[in-house]
């Protein structure tokens, strides 16, 4: 089997702002197999219009780590990359590459690629056939009151029921301000709100953060405090008034007796998966498995890929029977010029896939 794998930069439309910084471009890179070889020409015919690969015997998948996050990233990426396809295609599996979260999922969306009849449809779920929607939150990225005020406004108007905000840049008082305008428009029954801190806090303030937060009836706060202190944050879970979830927190936990380790010891409410970051398919559902064993919620977010990693994750959600409960997938129309014909839309507060 042959390997490619094209860099490509994606351009936000828009500043989009958490407590670690501010996003207005994305590098990604695309992988594709195939029995025959591959060449750059084709390659970029694929990204610019995936339809074609109805007629082609090829797959692409997406390698979309978060510099400041990923545990797998590094300066020389790419040559890591080629490494790990290497390593692939020597034992026909994406095992070997658990340390590699990012290079493992994009292998694994290649391979169902590879695999599917039209190169982008892995199931046959309600959702993949264009028959339901799955339920997403509508995202507020951090800015200026201002902003973040309007922003806020147009997923209400949008018809989203369930609402989250990026906080920790802003001072907190403008926060909670933002959040009662939120909450004065409906009652936590109608409109589910909740918080991503992206770690802002720490132990000093934290507590009376989410003192204030619960006040205002908020469904739960994402890694409230910076990751790696298991003591501290199972100290939080245990006195916080409102439920946490665990993002930042599971990255580079790629073991799995360390992953149970970790969920036993901090017990939190939820934890937040994005295959990306978390091994792909497979260590996601690692992650839910273990989740379920301790009685955990979980939901799925994607982590800023094109629509050829979304495609992948929301038909991925799709299998595992999530219900009403809002997934973290409405960051394809971050970008301005994201991957075309893909089928992805999104219709009132539901992601659909209409072909």
């Amino acid at each position: 089997m042959y390997h490619y794998v094209l860099p490509h930069t994606l351009k936000f439309s828009f500043s989009a702002g958490t407590s670690r910084g501010v996003y207005t471009e994305r590098q990604v890179w695309y992988v594709f197999l195939s029995e025959e070889e591959l060449h750059e020409d084709l390659c970029r015919s694929i990204i610019s219009d995936p339809r074609i690969l109805t007629d082609l015997q090829v797959g692409v998948g997406e390698i979309a780590p978060l510099f400041d996050l990923s545990c797998d990233y590094c300066s020389n990426f790419l040559e890591v990359i080629e490494v790990c396809c290497k390593k692939f295609l020597a034992e026909g599996n994406t095992t070997c590459l658990s340390d590699y979260p990012s290079v493992r999922f994009g292998l694994e969306i290649a391979l169902r690629s590879l695999q599917a009849h039209d190169g982008l449809t892995f199931n046959d779920s309600p959702f993949t056939k264009g028959e339901a929607g799955i339920p997403i939150n509508g995202l507020v990225w951090m800015g200026d009151k201002e902003t973040m005020r309007r922003r806020m406004q147009s997923k209400l108007e949008a018809g989203f029921d369930c609402v989250k905000l990026k906080i920790g840049a802003l001072h907190i008082d403008e926060e909670l301000e933002l959040l009662r305008e939120l909450r004065q428009f409906a009652s936590a029954k109608d409109l589910q709100i909740r918080v991503d801190a992206n770690g802002a806090f720490d132990k000093s303030n934290v507590l009376k953060v989410l003192h204030e937060l619960a006040k205002l009836d908020i469904h739960s706060i994402e890694q409230p405090i910076r990751q790696g202190n298991w003591e501290e944050m199972s100290d939080l879970c245990k006195s916080a008034p409102l439920p946490i979830a665990l993002d930042e927190e599971l990255i580079g936990i790629n073991d799995e007796k360390r992953k149970m380790d970790l969920l036993r010891e901090i017990s939190p409410s939820y934890i937040v998966l994005k295959p990306t970051l978390h091994g792909g398919f497979e260590g996601t559902k690692a992650w839910i498995q273990k989740a379920k064993d301790l009685n955990i919620g979980y939901w799925i977010t994607s982590a800023l890929e094109s629509n050829i990693g979304l495609n992948a994750i929301a038909q991925f959600t799709s299998e595992l029977n999530t219900g009403d409960f809002a997934q973290g997938l409405g960051t394809g129309q971050l970008f301005v010029e994201n991957i075309p014909h893909t089928g992805l839309m999104i219709e009132g507060n539901k992601l659909f896939r209409r072909i």
